[in-house]
């Protein structure tokens, strides 16, 4: 992956979740705009319409073209239509058209209503219409007609209009002239405004969209470089470690308390383990080296001084070397099993039983060997590797110990469980206590002076103490020369 693509790739997501919202947060604002400025017009046409509407109610229908409603600019277009749609009187761009188109007319009202008169005098008397409705209103008694045409019928209507390539918002309402003539008034108010200012926002927002973007951009790919940059110096230290495969070398950690400076104490303490890790193989390998070394070359010399001088050849020494390096390699073969984390298994093993089978096999020992309790205690694990402890625990005692060695097994129920304890004491000087951690390391002799036919290679202890730790126990000294083999209890 080529260099600053995390960058690119956040810069490239920052700008688009910001597209998208601006663009949503955009539609949103013309809308309301839109609605905002179309109530305006909306309520501003109802309000001219009803002021034309009660004008009309104070004359009568052939009155209706003086009305001062009706002198009104092109903004402000005002009709009055009356039955069989005739235009009484208009203003505006509404001046010299026909009826506005859509509407419900004061005709079509009265005919719903039962009557028809107003219907059948407009298609008999044509342009006379209206003198024949107000002589009709005269004689039925016009007073009352008057009193009931300043009310306006119904809630108002409205619809949008072309008119002479510009759009309006036109509102009609019923109403009756003086002497009783259904009309319908219509009035309206210029959409200009509205379509000037949503134009208005929609270029602003056009032009203003790629310069956000690119300022979002443009500042995520900045931050996003600067909090990448330790990351960078984590990845050169990395290559630079990897190149000179010194692994005492650190990469170096940032003062903040976030995720880049968790992540390089993370590979500072992975490089410190892996450092430990080859330096603990190294010293293996020379130990191995020079454990191995002093056996062979002994056999080598009793077998050389074989061929030359047969009746001198030492067969009790060179089968104990070639014992001691039988030994030697199946405790390294052990060893790297455990280390590759090998499985110790599921069987059910008899701890107790398998402490006396043990003790029998055993060559006699130069210290008699005691049995305090003897529980079968049960475990789960391998019974080959917990053979192995017992064998090099007892070993070990029978080689501290002044006059005896005391093996005990035993149960115990804590808290966290059920538990079977081995333990072996032996009545030596026991181990310092400043020691009693080293001496499970391997290859960790606390005399010196001691020789290695004597003391073994180091690793009884060591190898006691894995296994422990794979079946899920410990080893300890608690205390003088006491070890004590803690595991779980089937």
């Amino acid at each position: 992956m080529r260099r600053g693509s995390v960058r690119t790739r956040a810069a490239l997501g920052a700008a688009l979740v910001v597209a998208v919202a601006l663009v949503a947060a955009g539609f949103a604002v013309v809308a309301v705009l839109r609605d905002g400025l179309a109530g305006n017009a909306r309520l501003q046409a109802e309000s001219a319409a009803r002021s034309v509407a009660a004008e009309v109610s104070d004359v009568d229908a052939r009155g209706v073209r003086e009305l001062d409603g009706l002198d009104t600019d092109e903004d402000e277009p005002a009709q009055v239509v009356g039955p069989g749609g005739k235009v009484l009187g208009a203003g505006g761009t509404l001046r010299g058209e026909g009826p506005v188109a859509g509407f419900n007319r004061p005709d079509e009202d009265e005919d719903k209503s039962g009557d028809g008169t107003a219907g059948q005098e407009t298609e008999d008397a044509g342009d006379d219409a209206t003198d024949d409705a107000g002589e009709e209103a005269d004689e039925d008694g016009g007073a009352a007609a008057a009193g009931a045409a300043a009310e306006v019928d119904r809630d108002a209507e409205e619809r949008t209009v072309g008119l002479d390539g510009q759009d309006f918002t036109v509102v009609g309402v019923q109403s009756r002239t003086r002497d009783g003539t259904p009309v319908t008034v219509y009035a309206g108010a210029s959409l200009k405004d509205q379509q000037e200012a949503v134009s208005s926002v929609t270029q602003a927002m056009l032009v203003g969209l790629p310069v956000m973007l690119l300022v979002v951009g443009g500042v995520t790919w900045l931050v996003t470089r600067r909090a990448l940059q330790p990351v960078e110096g984590i990845r050169s230290e990395m290559a630079g470690i990897m190149a000179s495969a010194d692994l005492s070398r650190r990469v170096p950690e940032p003062d903040a308390r976030d995720e880049v400076a968790r992540l390089a104490r993370t590979t500072n303490d992975t490089l410190a383990a892996l450092e430990s890790s080859v330096e603990r193989q190294r010293r293996f390998v020379a130990d191995v080296s020079h454990e191995l070394r002093s056996p062979i070359a002994s056999l080598r010399t009793q077998l050389e001084v074989g061929a030359a001088h047969p009746d001198l050849l030492d067969v009790d020494g060179a089968v104990q070397d070639t014992v001691r390096l039988q030994q030697l390699a199946t405790d390294l073969l052990l060893l790297a099993r455990l280390d590759a984390g090998e499985r110790p298994g599921d069987g059910r093993v008899a701890l107790g039983a398998l402490v006396r089978e043990e003790l029998a096999q055993q060559q006699p020992q130069p210290h008699p060997v005691r049995l305090g309790e003897m529980t079968d205690g049960e475990v789960t694990g391998s019974r080959a590797q917990l053979a192995r402890v017992v064998v090099n625990l007892l070993q070990n005692a029978q080689r501290h110990a002044a006059s005896r060695v005391l093996v005990s097994v035993q149960e115990s129920r804590e808290t966290d469980g059920r538990w079977v304890e081995l333990v072996v004491e032996d009545d030596g000087p026991g181990v310092p206590e400043a020691e009693r951690e080293r001496i499970f390391e391997r290859f960790v002799r606390l005399d010196d002076a001691r020789s290695r036919d004597e003391g073994g290679a180091g690793l009884g202890l060591a190898i006691a103490r894995d296994v422990a730790a794979r079946h899920g126990g410990t080893l300890t000294v608690p205390a003088g020369s006491r070890f004590v083999l803690r595991l779980p209890a089937a």
